[in-house]
Formats: C-alpha cells, structure tokens, sequence
C-alpha cells in the first residue's frame, strides 16, 4: 500500500474545482482545503474527511481513497447548494485528474448526505467519491 498519493489527489482535486467556471459562479472563490480564519462566505466548498485502504497488485502499490467534498451553506433553502453539488459531481465523477505522483486510475461518486443542521440554521450537502489510484 502507499499513503503517498494522498497529498497529490487531493492537490488535483481541489485544483479541478477551483478552475471550473460553473462551480465559480456559485461559490465564487470559496474552494477551501483549509478553513480560513475570519467570517464565511454564505455558500462554500470544504474539502473534508478521506479513508483509504491498500488496493496494491502485481502491477504495483496503489490503494482506494474515499473523499468527502461538503458544500456549506447559510442561505435559505437547498437550490443553491444542490447546484455546486452537482457541479462538483459533474466535475469529478469519471474525471482523468494529472497527479503529481502516481495516476488516477478511476474516480467515481459514491453517495451523498443532504442535511439541514438546525442549530447554526446551515445546510451541508456532503459527496463521496471513490478514486482508485496507483503509484507508477
């Protein structure tokens, strides 16, 4: 197994979403790998937690990385979110990312959670991927 195609998936990732056009007419800039300090905007990306586990064969080591990229927001209703949602989903489903090291087998979406969280009058809408990389 190799961790060491953490840093450059999630590099290539956040790189795709930060340079897609309909995702930066709903979120604008706020593509975020790191919280920043200081107030929010009302609508975010924030990428989240990631799970991996060996996927190594006799071609080489590799593993299966399953990441979460949350949408955040503090607007009324879902439609917004749900837009940057599925933007982030049409950018990263079957998507053939560059990686600095190793390379993306395949990256797939998995499942979402929508949720409202009653407390901070927020909503988050959390997407899983799947992405199968190997170390070459």
């Amino acid at each position: 197994m190799s961790f060491a195609m953490s840093g450059p998936l999630q590099a290539a990732v956040y790189d795709a979403l930060v340079g897609d056009a309909v995702l930066g007419a709903i979120v604008g800039s706020a593509v975020y790998d790191a919280m920043p300090s200081g107030s929010l905007p009302p609508i975010y990306v924030r990428l989240g937690s990631e799970e991996v586990r060996d996927a190594s064969d006799g071609s080489g080591a590799g593993a299966v990385h399953r990441l979460t990229v949350s949408v955040i927001t503090s607007r009324p209703g879902f439609s917004q979110a749900k837009a940057a949602a599925g933007a982030i989903s049409d950018v990263l489903h079957e998507a053939a990312l560059s990686l600095a090291r190793g390379r993306l087998v395949s990256m797939r979406f998995d499942r979402a959670r929508v949720a409202r969280v009653e407390s901070a009058a927020t909503r988050q809408i959390d997407l899983r991927f799947t992405a199968r990389v190997q170390d070459d």
